[in-house]
């Protein structure tokens, strides 16, 4: 792997700073409004750019010069999922835990920090390199998806997501819905007067979890979660309504995944469904890039999201096992040995 050159200490600053502003998805102003300002003072021209007509979210532009087209664009999220967890570092200096520490704040300091090595090197010049931080990814990626009307394109695409320093093969799709029965409400004293819409729900949902999903030779099975349940009005209240929020890992298949959710529901008159959002599973680019270790990776990124025929990898520092947890962490070994990483690549895709 590239050597590194960086500070240890900047590193650890960087990021300390990163995870202490709040930044869970849709309250990513602070976050932005810094990494606009720390990348000027790093001498980039910087856009902010609304995510939709009159939105108080903003994606972050960064590039070289007044050329906003470039090359290979290096791009993380600056989101994190709740709930806010500030930074912290063991005593040896090694182990930093804070919500964003792998997923995506850990990341996105070790690619800044790449192509500030490579700036300094001579290898980077103006039209090489845009960075884009995009707001959402952990919730339908709204931030991605609006920097398709950028008018940009580009010859590839480093994305950082935590792959324990592996590039990615692949990873699975998503297709997320919503779950609904009604049912009729009336005194639980007398149950037999109303419909619950809880029973309803539990029917429906038994059916669902007895499904088999899809398999690819590459990314496995694909899995149902049933995430989130609510409904009801009260212990002495039959149940006039309920809800359940459900995703499906998708590892192949999406258009069949659908119809066989469909299928599963349909047995229920009282129940509909509700989809909301999806995209397929993702084939990326990794065979070729000598160095690396490359795995399958089961989780969803902001990848699919991003129109173009741009070459695309995945890579970072950290493990997803602990993203999302209370004990989110890196190590610092592991984020310094990244930058060589995002060296390597940076410098594979521009020659």
């Amino acid at each position: 792997m590239a050597n590194t050159t960086t500070d240890r200490a900047a590193v650890i600053d960087l990021l300390k700073t990163l995870i202490n502003i709040e930044s869970t998805s849709e309250h990513e102003l602070e976050i932005g409004s810094f990494l606009a300002s720390h990348m000027r003072g790093l001498g980039y021209t910087v856009e902010r750019t609304a995510i939709a007509p009159g939105s108080t979210r903003h994606n972050v532009y960064a590039y070289l010069g007044a050329r906003r087209e470039a090359r290979l664009l290096v791009t993380a999220h600056m989101d994190t999922v709740p709930p806010h967890i500030p930074f912290s570092i063991d005593a040896e200096g090694e182990v930093i835990r804070g919500r964003g520490a792998c997923d995506d704040l850990g990341p996105m300091v070790a690619q800044i920090c790449a192509v500030e090595e490579l700036r300094a090197e001579g290898r980077v010049r103006e039209g090489d390199v845009g960075f884009l931080f995009v707001v959402g990814e952990e919730k339908g990626g709204p931030g991605m998806l609006a920097a398709n009307d950028m008018g940009l394109t580009w010859e590839a695409g480093i994305f950082a997501e935590p792959t324990e320093l592996k590039l990615g093969k692949g990873h699975k799709g998503n297709l997320v819905f919503e779950v609904v029965a009604q049912g009729k409400a009336c005194h639980s004293g007398y149950p037999h007067l109303g419909k619950s819409a809880t029973l309803l729900l539990i029917d429906a949902l038994k059916d669902l979890s007895a499904v088999e999903w899809p398999v690819s030779d590459l990314l496995g099975p694909s899995t149902l979660n049933i995430g989130k349940i609510e409904g009801g009005e009260g212990y002495n209240i039959v149940a006039p309504r309920a809800k359940a929020l459900c995703s499906i890992r998708v590892a192949t298949g999406l258009a069949a995944i659908k119809s066989q959710v469909s299928a599963a529901l349909a047995k229920h008159p009282d129940v509909d469904v509700n989809f909301m959002f999806e995209y397929p599973e993702t084939l990326l680019d990794w065979e070729g890039l000598e160095g690396f270790e490359a795995a399958p990776m089961a989780y969803g990124t902001d990848i699919p999201r991003l129109g173009g025929s741009h070459r695309k990898v995945l890579y970072g520092p950290g493990s997803i096992l602990v993203a999302h947890g209370k004990d989110e962490q890196v190590r610092v070994s592991e984020l310094m040995e990244s930058i060589g990483g995002y060296k390597k690549l940076a410098t594979h895709f521009l020659g």
